[in-house]
């Protein structure tokens, strides 16, 4: 129990820098067919983005957004929000996937210390991931 409650002292809370949205556009997110059926059941505002089984594509172009499209600025701009969260694709759902993801992408949650132990701050992604997912 320790050794979890340790890991729950690493890294960051998000602080909804965006970055992680931002590489979700020209092609780098899927959703499943039923996704996209619930979608354009639902949310026809979200299934106009869809086509062919690709999402986040400019009905007018057909071609791929550069980043997400649901990507919001908050009002005072230091913050950033996914307008359809709670409809979010999976792909949304299960990122970041590992440590090496958020380093990539420059996420803001890691702190120097993560970067020591890896395998804590995974742990800690994983506790976190699994209660986003349920969102």
């Amino acid at each position: 129990m320790v050794a979890v409650c340790y890991s729950l002292l690493l890294m960051k809370d998000c602080n909804s820098c965006g970055k992680c949205c931002d590489t979700a556009g020209d092609g780098g997110l899927s959703a499943s067919a039923d996704e996209i059926d619930w979608w354009e059941t639902y949310r026809p505002d979200i299934a106009r983005f869809a086509s062919d089984g690709r999402i986040w594509v400019d009905p007018a172009t057909d071609e791929y957004f550069a980043r997400c499209p649901w990507l919001r600025q908050s009002p005072c701009g230091s913050k950033t929000f996914c307008e359809i969260y709670d409809d979010r694709p999976e792909d949304c759902r299960h990122y970041p996937v590992d440590i090496e993801q958020m380093i990539r992408h420059d996420c803001e949650m890691l702190e120097p210390r993560d970067l020591q132990n890896s395998r804590r701050a995974q742990q800690r992604l994983e506790v976190l991931m699994a209660l986003n997912r349920e969102h």
